[in-house]
């Protein structure tokens, strides 16, 4: 059976209070501490002694003659009832919940510095504040666990949310919701009342009412009735209500898409660059219906090659202030669940009017590049165009087209392949990036049930249009930024380097899988990491190590300000390339425009709020894309057939070792006390578990055999056990 190691960094104070071994300087520190973590309160000489739990008569007779010290020394006061109290005044801070577990939770600040600046509360002093809450906190001034300040809630600033999705439990007299968000540690109790005639066990969403300070449990009453827990439709909506996604569009807003004119009238195109008899094409996944970029390719009588990456006008069609303008911006962007998209903007414009379909003329905004045969970019030129698509591709038709040389376009596609080849190879010569993660996509059956799971392999035809639209992005952020030496306002996306403490910790993990790395500054990190992803492709620790790779880098995000895009090595980069699915793209779009009609500076601040609005969206979407996944994962790893399963251990923890199924890339746990075979000690420092007798070791990177023994659809997780209960 397993057991925690005395290594864990959160466990119970031992009883018999803290050893001095009868130093007079060590208590005098210990009073001093107490009263520190201990602000606003006041004690007697007694209790103190109490609270301090002195057995020692030497330390009893002690006490007075420290207090007096500390009071003359201006570190205590004392009041009339000879009370003593800290004159220490604790510091205020704000910032965001991270509640990990039932027993505590960091307090990130706002000013977001590193990870020892959190502030450790207790549950008792959280004041009822739940994850992602803003609050104001009251540090200890004494009070640090592990070099990690303490203190204590004393204002929710901010509620983050008070709407959770749960399965009701109904008892003859009330009824609670188990809600699925793994960090809210606290059932919801809902009155008979407030039960919306939902029955037991189904799935619903419940709003909070109230939670007195003190009360144990939240309250709150049923707001929507989801359905039976377990059916695919209930998960999924389960999912969206969780992260607040749209069911639907207002009413009003889908008429005023109706009410859009699909007419190009003479007049708009002879305001635009005609590209319409130039051979045009998009390239996309077989099941896309929004195609909002096309790729244009001819030969110039030079010699050169005119190369067209058209974008969808999705602003000329959606207009400022309008109502659909207002719900683009709300969405921010598309969100792409296991089985369903939903949509940024409403299927009349996303798969209708702006999608760039075959044999349609279309309006389009367009970066159109001379370039010679080395893919070297030599003029271009950005504005409105109109274009008419010769041929929808899906990405497998293209690739084949290419590999057999026939087919339509073959010719075109080949040579556009070669040059995105070149313009890859010079991307990653001035120090960009190799990421190449791994994708699951699952084969649904009618009812929503995983009939399989699919690997995606990215080939040439995707790197292919990705470094064109990398170009164009890169093209039109250096455009502005040059126009006017950064001073115009602009949407940017930026990446900034890597924390070298986080990539040093990688470097740790990527040893335990036997691969070293030379992390000594942020110039050669780059050259490391392409050299590491280059050594794990087709390994079993590819995905692992790929993760957390990306984990430990900066996160993208949108902004005004005009910093690098260090992943991509771009000085300037932006996002212009998917307007129907990203509302930044919309912003870029409007600016862009501005700049070209020769508009001046734009006023910065309420750009800068729609980039903040724009990317906290962005990762409300990944994290919902993500948990969809995830829900798939578990069920499939539930109807999957009984059998052991090669896994690669990819975490542990104090409670449970992490394991990625390699077969299926589904992660699940063996919980430490379900290893049964010694007990185990949790070694933080080199996370590993070692036997207390047989001294194995369980560590990153272990090959292990597995068996499924549990899985939880509502909490989304996958038990598991060691075969013959032991890591290979």
């Amino acid at each position: 059976m397993g057991r925690k190691s005395g290594k864990s960094n959160y466990r119970d104070r031992k009883k018999g209070g803290p050893k001095r071994g009868g130093n007079p300087f060590q208590l005098k520190h210990t009073v001093l501490n107490f009263l520190e973590s201990h602000f606003g309160e006041e004690f007697s000489e007694r209790q103190l002694s109490k609270q301090l739990r002195l057995r020692d008569a030497s330390e009893k007779r002690a006490l007075p003659e420290i207090l007096v010290e500390l009071v003359s020394a201006g570190k205590v006061s004392k009041n009339a009832r000879n009370e003593f109290s800290t004159t220490s005044d604790p510091a205020f801070i704000e910032g965001e919940v991270d509640y990990v577990n039932a027993r505590f939770a960091f307090v990130i600040p706002q000013h977001m510095g590193k990870a020892d600046d959190d502030i450790l509360v207790k549950e008792k002093d959280l004041k009822n504040a739940l994850d992602g809450d803003i609050v104001r906190v009251m540090v200890y001034p004494g009070r640090a666990k592990n070099g990690r300040r303490e203190g204590k809630v004393v204002e929710i600033l901010t509620r983050c949310r008070d709407e959770f999705v749960g399965r009701v439990e109904i008892s003859p007299r009330f009824a609670f919701v188990v809600p699925d968000f793994k960090k809210m540690h606290r059932d919801i109790f809902v009155k008979k009342s407030d039960l919306l005639d939902a029955q037991h066990n189904q799935k619903v969403v419940v709003k909070l009412t109230d939670w007195n300070e003190g009360e144990k449990n939240p309250s709150g009453k049923i707001i929507r009735i989801l359905g039976k827990a377990g059916e695919h439709e209930v998960e999924i909506h389960s999912i969206m209500a969780e992260f607040g996604l749209p069911f639907e569009y207002p009413d009003e807003v889908e008429a005023e898409a109706e009410q859009i004119s699909e007419v190009i009238g003479k007049e708009e195109i002879a305001d635009r660059k005609d590209f319409r008899a130039v051979p045009t094409f998009t390239i996309d996944p077989a099941d896309a219906k929004d195609f909002d970029d096309a790729i244009s390719y001819r030969q110039l009588e030079n010699g050169n090659y005119e190369v067209g990456v058209h974008i969808a006008d999705v602003t000329h069609y959606v207009r400022p202030n309008s109502l659909l303008e207002r719900e683009a911006y709300h969405r921010a962007t598309s969100v792409y669940l296991v089985d369903r998209t939903i949509p940024m903007l409403p299927e009349r414009l996303s798969n209708g009017l702006c999608s760039l379909r075959p044999n349609e003329d279309k309006l389009t905004f367009s970066c159109v590049f001379e370039m010679t045969p080395d893919a070297a970019v030599l003029n271009y030129w950005i504005g409105r165009t109109i274009i008419h698509s010769d041929r929808r591709f899906a990405y497998e038709e293209a690739q084949e087209n290419i590999d057999q040389q026939a087919g339509d376009f073959y010719k075109e596609l080949t040579e556009l392949n070669e040059m995105a080849k070149k313009l890859r190879y010079e991307r990653f010569k001035k120090g960009a990036i190799n990421f190449e993660t791994v994708e699951v996509k699952f084969k649904l059956d009618e009812r929503g049930k995983p009939l399989g799971l699919i690997i995606k392999e990215r080939k040439d035809i995707h790197k292919m249009i990705e470094e064109f639209m990398l170009l164009a992005n890169r093209t039109v952020a250096e455009f502005v930024f040059n126009r006017n030496k950064g001073k115009d306002t602009f949407v940017y996306r930026i990446h900034d380097y890597p924390d070298l403490e986080k990539l040093t910790t990688f470097a740790g993990f990527a040893r335990k899988f036997g691969h070293e790395l030379s992390i000594t500054d942020e110039r050669t990190v780059s050259r490391t990491l392409n050299k590491l992803m280059d050594e794990i492709v087709g390994k079993p620790e590819q995905n692992v190590l790929e993760q957390l790779a990306i984990r430990s880098m900066a996160k993208a995000k949108y902004t005004t300000e005009p910093k690098l895009h260090f992943g991509l090595a771009f000085k300037h980069y932006t996002h212009f390339t998917s307007p129907i699915r990203r509302y930044p793209d919309m912003m870029v779009h409007r600016l862009l425009q501005h700049y070209l009609d020769g508009g001046k500076n734009s006023e910065n601040q309420s750009w800068e709020e729609k980039c903040t609005h724009s990317s906290e969206r962005e990762k409300r979407a990944a994290d919902a894309e993500r948990a969809s996944i995830k829900y798939k994962q578990v069920e499939y790893m539930q109807l999957a057939e009984d059998k052991d399963y090669v896994g690669i251990v990819t975490g542990v923890t104090e409670w449970g070792v992490y394991v990625e199924i390699t077969e299926t890339k589904c992660e699940g746990m063996v919980r430490l006390q379900d290893i049964t075979d010694d007990y185990y000690d949790f070694d933080e420092r080199n996370m590993r578990l070692v036997g207390s007798k047989n001294k194995r070791i369980i560590t990153l990177g272990d090959t292990v055999s597995v068996r499924v023994v549990k899985t939880d659809i509502d909490r989304r997780t996958i038990d598991l056990e060691f075969v013959d209960d032991a890591a290979n």
